[in-house]
């Protein structure tokens, strides 16, 4: 896929593909309640995924237990993995994470992980698919 080319559906189409909650964290920008989600403790080897399209997002080398309750990471698989895009809501300036493939709302970024990066990529569980596998650096 170019890497320009969104994957685009209707919101018919999307709430269609996704379940109620997904939809709400995805495409209405909603937050899962924190400790809550699937993935929080995952510790398996394998690559996470845009639950929506299926597009690579982060490695299991990355993800740390950041205390937060959403799954968390210090990197991005490549750097077409995900848009950033300043979020002003709720009377505070974050840094939201968008799939760069179709756009569906991801999480938020903080400055506030491990070295050597300093990201802390604060992912809603159920924005994710995991793929179990041997990983290896793409």
């Amino acid at each position: 896929m170019d890497g320009n080319m969104k994957k685009t559906k209707t919101e018919e189409e999307w709430k269609e593909k996704l379940t109620a909650e997904q939809y709400h964290v995805l495409r209405e920008k909603g937050t899962e309640r924190p400790f809550t989600g699937t993935l929080l403790h995952n510790e398996k080897e394998g690559k996470y995924k845009c639950a929506a399209c299926g597009h690579p997002l982060f490695s299991s080398r990355t993800k740390f237990d950041s205390g937060s309750g959403w799954p968390s990471f210090s990197d991005i698989i490549n750097s077409a993995a995900v848009d950033l895009k300043t979020d002003r809501g709720f009377g505070m300036t974050r840094t939201e994470v968008l799939c760069k493939a179709c756009g569906s709302h991801l999480g938020h970024v903080f400055d506030d992980g491990p070295k050597p990066t300093g990201k802390r990529y604060c992912i809603n569980s159920l924005s994710l698919d995991f793929d179990e596998e041997k990983d290896n650096r793409d």
